[in-house]
């Protein structure tokens, strides 16, 4: 059984999601190539060269890629159906992106947002915002998956290096044009790689009043994250959001202040490692998932907690 994974990259640097993906494609088989499309990727195949214990990588170097638009993308995927029995990819954006387009055109069915392998026909995915869990079998010959990636570790990295095999590009659909990125600086880490990471929710009440929880994340060297109410309140931008219509994230550590845990919050952050709950009802469902949890004001703890870093 050949497996295809599908590399989340910048053209720059390969993306962490990827190592989570192939994790999980080991629990299927060993035969993994990885694909990486896209333009100037001499530094990003070499990366992924050098991922333990995969087959091959294949490298289509054409600028039409570069910015992985899902009628190019999707098609180039799809030419290579054929060779495998799984294609693989990241439930992230640019997994989301194109692979639908793929399951289309191979006339199969997508299995979305996996969290577990149980065999090589069944999975295990949430549903109903994680409250339950759905295992899916499917007879289809070609089993096109997004992954979880907060479900499995990273594969490891090493010195060696696989073959890198070249692979010729398809003609571009030309029904689609790329006009520009708005991409959001800072700082920080970033949302769905930092191993910590400080959300605010409704209760901070303006976005002045999220200074506090941006200066604690800052004394942490952590990035910042917020709920679906502070982000439609206003309070921050949506890229801040963590939830199921948000990120799914799952850092080290995670703190979560003034957000009560509603089951859309919980979906997108109740993998992390360790969970931090500051909320002055102690009745607040965020504490039901905490590790750790302080009923208290926030506007007093926060500068406190800040101040004694």
């Amino acid at each position: 059984m050949n497996i295809l994974v599908i590399a989340e990259h910048d053209n720059n640097e390969l993306k962490s999601s990827t190592l989570n993906t192939i994790t999980a494609a080991h629990k299927l088989s060993a035969d993994i190539d990885v694909l990486v499309a896209g333009s100037e990727l001499a530094e990003v195949s070499k990366q992924a060269a050098a991922i333990e214990n995969i087959k091959s990588v294949i490298s289509v170097d054409d600028p039409i890629y570069k910015n992985f638009l899902a009628e190019d993308f999707g098609n180039l995927v799809a030419s290579m159906g054929d060779q495998y029995s799984y294609i693989l990819a990241p439930a992230t954006t640019f997994g989301k992106n194109f692979l639908p387009r793929v399951a289309a055109k191979l006339d199969v069915q997508q299995i979305s947002d996996i969290i577990s392998i149980e065999s090589e026909d069944t999975f295990k995915r949430p549903i109903y915002a994680g409250s339950c869990i759905a295992t899916v079998k499917s007879s289809d010959p070609i089993k096109v998956i997004s992954v979880r990636t907060t479900a499995f570790d990273a594969a490891n990295v090493t010195d060696a290096e696989v073959s890198i095999e070249s692979k010729d590009s398809q003609n571009s659909m030309g029904n689609a044009t790329f006009v520009k990125d708005e991409l959001a600086e800072s700082d920080r880490p970033e949302l769905t790689a930092a191993e910590i990471i400080v959300s605010g929710g409704r209760a901070l009440g303006s976005s002045e009043n999220f200074q506090i929880i941006e200066s604690l994340a800052d004394k942490l060297g952590a990035a910042v994250g917020a709920s679906r109410a502070a982000v439609d309140a206003g309070y921050v931008p949506n890229d801040y959001q963590v939830g199921q219509t948000g990120k799914i994230v799952a850092p080290s550590l995670y703190i979560a202040v003034g957000i009560s845990g509603a089951i859309q919050h919980l979906a997108g952050m109740k993998d992390s490692k360790v969970i931090v709950a500051i909320n002055k009802d102690e009745d607040a469902p965020i504490f039901q998932v905490a590790d750790y949890g302080l009923v208290g004001d926030l506007f007093e703890a926060i500068p406190e907690l800040t101040d004694s870093i």
